[in-house]
């Protein structure tokens, strides 16, 4: 906060309280304020959010009677006409050190009539311990990791699924105060901010979450049985997931404020979900492609032909097959593999597989035997073995 923001602004008012006001009286004050505008009571309300704070950044200042002699006395300098913003862009601060402590400009400011000199009022308002600006803030909900398994085709078409999910959320039996009246009081170490200053050194301090409150800035008096006064319990909820077309085994989803339920008003965290997909009994993948092996005859092989291939969850296609087709060559069905982020489909990869009869009827072998007698001059290993003696 600046020095200007600093002086200008009525904490009196704020808390609604005189300005002869005791400590007592304000901290009185400060209570029953907090409660009525707590984020907590309040929750989506950005209205209350930003009166809480304003009620204790003036329960900061004037619960402090150092802080609080340091502002009345701004005040009293430069709160009645005496305070003129500049003309310059940073709106500093015009005004003449003579007039104000009775010495001239740059004289010694000790001997006017303010005893404790410039640097007594702005050394205060500069480094007042770190927490006037420390408030506690929405807190983000924690972000939860689930698991879940789908068959080859859900994976490759996407799925909605059912998630059974447990994790901290406010608790029903008290409403998220902790108090099982449902009234819990002010913090009393960090005045309602949930945070604490912890000096440094060199003049400055950091904040930490406050040790008694856990950074909620409420105790319950009445601790609530079902969360022992921590405002969160365990909660189980199923929800519905749709999980995209395509996904592969072990990927991991991040779905977006699906996962647990924010603190005062802040949003929920996030759902990661590890999917697991189980196998096909005759499709498998490779990348964005789908794959399969089609059992073909020698003949077919040989001779050429037209063979069907079944797909997954649509009508077979058929593919040619050239004469004289080996063993393991692969061929592609174009379209029909797995769906890709931009909505389009991979391939369907097509393994040829030549079957050998383990059993020929009379025929058959009759044929086979004619076939074996016309080819007898011919050897297939003959480039084999000449290869071998080349090395």
């Amino acid at each position: 906060m600046s020095t200007k923001d600093f002086i200008e602004k009525d904490y009196y008012k704020v808390l609604g309280v005189p300005k002869d006001a005791t400590e007592a009286e304000i901290k009185k004050a400060y209570r029953k304020l907090a409660r009525e505008f707590h984020p907590d009571a309040n929750k989506g309300n950005a209205k209350a959010e930003e009166r809480f704070k304003e009620i204790s950044e003036a329960n900061d200042v004037l619960g402090d009677p150092k802080k609080r002699k340091e502002y009345d006395e701004a005040r009293a300098l430069f709160g009645s006409g005496g305070f003129r913003p500049g003309p310059g862009a940073g709106g500093s601060f015009n005004f003449d050190l003579g007039d104000l402590f009775g010495g001239g400009a740059g004289g010694n400011t000790q001997g006017g009539g303010f005893g404790g000199g410039i640097g007594d009022v702005f050394g205060g308002l500069f480094n007042r311990g770190g927490t006037a600006g420390a408030r506690t803030q929405p807190r983000r909900g924690q972000d939860i990791e689930s698991e879940v398994t789908l068959s080859f085709t859900e994976a490759i078409e996407g799925a909605t699924v059912p998630l059974r999910m447990s994790s901290q959320a406010p608790c029903k039996a008290c409403s998220g105060t902790g108090d099982k009246n449902g009234t819990p009081r002010v913090c009393p170490t960090c005045v309602g901010t949930g945070q604490v200053a912890r000096g440094s050194g060199g003049g400055f301090s950091l904040t930490d979450p406050c040790p008694d409150c856990k950074g909620r800035g409420l105790i319950a008096e009445h601790p609530c049985m079902e969360c022992n006064g921590s405002g969160r319990a365990k909660s189980s909820r199923t929800m519905q997931v749709r999980i995209p077309a395509g996904v592969t085994d072990g990927q991991r989803i991040r779905l977006r404020g699906k996962g647990a339920p924010g603190e005062r008003g802040g949003p929920a965290g996030d759902l990661y979900v590890v999917v697991h997909v189980g196998e096909h009994p005759v499709f498998g993948r490779k990348g964005d492609n789908l794959t399969v092996t089609v059992p073909v005859t020698y003949p077919e092989a040989a001779l050429g032909g037209e063979v069907r291939v079944p797909t997954l969850g649509g009508p077979p296609v058929t593919l040619k097959l050239p004469p004289g087709t080996p063993n393991g060559r692969t061929m592609r069905a174009r379209g029909k593999g797995a769906v890709r982020k931009d909505g389009t489909r991979g391939d369907l990869l097509v393994t040829v597989e030549v079957r050998v009869p383990t059993d020929l009827p009379g025929k058959a072998r009759d044929a086979l035997e004619a076939y074996r007698e016309a080819t007898a001059g011919e050897d297939p290993r003959a480039e084999l073995f000449e290869a071998a003696k080349g090395d």
